[in-house]
């Protein structure tokens, strides 16, 4: 009498070797996906590393933009690389801290460094700006909590700089991105926006702890009175953080708790 065919046959095993082989699959095709930005891999000087990791660059993938913003092809049409960076180098070999070479906070170095994205404002899922002025929309109002409108503007150094002139809101979100300041003509004049994040709301005034009196006339600002750019957020943000380290020698030395 023979033997069945499947007799001898050990499906478990089978089974785990389908789910291994299918698993080493699945890990490297997200590892290569993952790689569509930021590579190929760059050392310090901005030269290809010689050193390009276990995986290969993907091959090119075109990825069509909603909105009518055109096309994006990745890995190889990335955004330029900023270059020329007020920085130099501390040690000859890679991986060890540049120091900057001019103003970090103006040059965007350092923990002021910002990245070089699209010079267009971010859209919701109707194509319209998500981020725009209270002041521009009837959709929305105070409800709960101080109105920041109105209030001075106080700086890390304790200067009044101006007041709170609107609030900018990320519609679909229903959040307070921003904080517009009209500045005093002291201080540069026009209007210039704060993160909320770097701004707290007490006591009858705005503290924006982060930059000094003398650097709010640097603040980045907007093209238009009514949007703001993807790349004028990463200005603006990065020229805040920075100040939390930038804004004074003092920030630079170590500090006790």
């Amino acid at each position: 009498m023979s033997e069945a065919f499947f007799g001898n046959f050990d499906l478990a095993s089978v089974a785990i070797w389908l789910f291994w082989i299918f698993f080493a699959g699945l890990i490297y095709y997200i590892q290569r996906e993952n790689m569509r930005e930021g590579y190929p891999l760059e050392d310090d000087d901005g030269n290809i590393s010689a050193n390009q990791g276990l995986f290969p660059v993907p091959e090119d993938k075109t990825f069509k933009l909603p909105h009518g913003r055109g096309e994006v092809t990745v890995p190889s049409g990335q955004n330029e690389d900023r270059k020329d960076l007020a920085l130099a180098k501390t040690a000859a070999g890679n991986g060890f801290p540049f120091i900057p070479t001019g103003d970090p906070m103006t040059d965007g170095v350092g923990p002021a460094s910002w990245a070089p994205r699209r010079d267009v404002p971010e859209l919701d899922g109707h194509g319209k700006p998500k981020i725009i002025p209270m002041a521009a929309t009837d959709h929305f109002h105070v409800s709960a909590g101080p109105d920041p409108r109105g209030l001075p503007v106080h700086a890390g150094d304790g200067e009044v700089v101006g007041t709170i002139s609107d609030m900018w809101i990320d519609e679909p979100e229903q959040l307070v991105r921003y904080l517009e300041i009209e500045l005093d003509a002291e201080h540069g004049g026009g209007k210039r926006l704060v993160p909320m994040t770097m701004a707290r709301i007490w006591f009858g005034k705005v503290k924006v702890r982060s930059i000094f009196g003398k650097h709010f006339a640097a603040v980045p600002q907007t093209a238009s009175p009514k949007q703001v750019t993807l790349l004028e957020e990463e200005k603006i943000m990065a020229y805040y953080g920075g100040g939390t380290l930038y804004a004074s020698a003092q920030r630079l030395e170590p500090q006790l708790g």
